[in-house]
């Protein structure tokens, strides 16, 4: 009767994060259109920091609850599986074109502040308090980018988007991103819960299930962008949430207490970064994702899996 119930509350997640996405891509487009915001940078700042809620309140409450060990692992690993899986699937199902302010800037940027954490963790086998100033003044430094990128490429407003009231287009924006969120963690406690209950190890579950569960959003927002066709939004979430991930999320948590960098990580992280350089490679030439990238990402990732599993 128990598994009979999380495979019910499985499907209502599953429910709960389509939807949710659905909704979140809509108001967040139509919020972008109706200021003349660029569409990717509402993938890089509203929709990348939305679906980036999951890896920062397991992150920031278990800092608060003395185990902040959690959180490199809990970055490293969502960051791979966002580059890989989720720009992976999300190529093969629809070619997605990249900004080419993204090629240039964001992504190499993403790279940057991945060997900057290694740097930070390795040199002390943790990020202290002045490392999380450290992390925290380069997200400053991104978002005021992000806000002069806004100003400088601010679009004409369609006359469609006159039509819809803001109030909807924030209400959908809100409970889109709320139900994204809360779909995750339903999603995530019901697969451990099948998980632990078919005899599959913790080691096995954390590296797979509550990994995958806390970058669901960013795969089903990645996906319902690419399909209605803001590809923009796509890619700007993926690289936005790695961007978040490390600067916010460790930075943060870094403020409130040292984040622990085990040896293993050093490795984890290296792993991350190259996953960042090997999307960067894909794209440089003609700035597109398309299905013959996706499935080289994809085979990078399970690579990875194999090493992890070995």
């Amino acid at each position: 009767m128990k598994i009979v119930v999380q495979l019910l509350l499985l499907t209502l997640g599953f429910l709960m994060l389509v939807k949710g996405a659905d909704w979140f891509v809509d108001g967040a487009a139509g919020i972008a259109e109706k200021f003349g915001i660029p569409q990717l940078v509402v993938g890089l700042t509203i929709v990348a920091m939305g679906t980036s809620a999951p890896e920062a309140a397991v992150s920031i409450t278990s800092a608060l609850k003395g185990n902040a060990g959690i959180t490199v692992g809990n970055v490293v690993g969502s960051n791979i599986l966002n580059t890989l899986i989720i720009l992976g699937v999300t190529s093969v199902i629809v070619t997605i074109s990249v900004a080419k302010s993204t090629v240039q800037i964001e992504m190499p940027y993403m790279i940057f502040i991945t060997f900057l954490m290694l740097w930070l963790g390795y040199s002390g086998n943790q990020i202290s308090f002045w490392e999380g100033i450290i992390l925290w003044a380069a997200f400053i430094v991104y978002m005021i980018y992000l806000f002069w990128s806004a100003k400088k490429n601010k679009t004409e407003v369609e006359d469609e988007n006159k039509l819809q009231p803001m109030w909807k287009l924030l209400l959908l924006t809100v409970i889109g991103v709320v139900l994204v969120v809360w779909g995750s963690d339903v999603t995530v406690d019901a697969a451990t819960e099948i998980a632990k209950a078919a005899g599959l190890s913790e080691r096995f579950i954390g590296l797979t299930i509550v990994a995958l569960g806390t970058s669901l959003p960013e795969l089903v927002t990645s996906v319902s962008a690419a399909r209605k066709g803001k590809a923009d939004i796509a890619i700007g979430n993926i690289v936005g949430s790695n961007i978040f991930n490390i600067l916010f999320v460790v930075g943060t948590t870094a403020l409130i207490t040292p984040v622990n960098f085990e040896a293993a990580f050093v490795v984890d992280t290296i792993i991350a970064a190259a996953s960042g350089i090997l999307l960067w490679l894909c794209v440089f030439k003609d700035r597109k994702l398309g299905r013959k990238e996706g499935c080289i990402m994809l085979a990078a990732y399970a690579a990875y899996f194999i090493y992890l599993v070995r």
